[in-house]
């Protein structure tokens, strides 16, 4: 999973512009954000026609509030620039609840 360096929103529009992207919003210190970053090389196979982009919140703070990510790990899914979906709280997510969030996107 490719990580994303501190940008804009604007830098973040660009950079997603054309194409499916899933932003996956995490900190080292998080242990619900721990606690599902093992599923995700799977969950990445299982939706290969999604690039997902882990963002560091604490890196991209103003990022974070700009999408209104107040609480991690939080998901938001992407289609040519269009926001398709968010999965966005402050709770533990499981490997199955991350897929259902993307199954139901199509």
């Amino acid at each position: 999973m490719e990580k994303l360096p501190k940008m804009t929103q604007d830098e973040l529009n660009q950079r997603i512009a054309t194409g499916n992207y899933v932003l996956f919003f995490t900190a080292d210190w998080c242990p619900d954000c721990n606690f599902i970053k093992p599923a995700m090389p799977e969950i990445e196979r299982d939706f290969s026609d999604y690039q997902f982009l882990l963002v560091d919140r604490d890196e991209n703070i103003d990022l974070a509030a700009d999408l209104g990510i107040m609480g991690i790990p939080s998901f938001v899914a992407y289609k040519d620039g269009k926001e398709a979906g968010r999965f966005v709280n402050k709770d533990r997510k499981t490997k199955d609840q991350v897929e259902d969030f993307l199954n139901s996107l199509n």
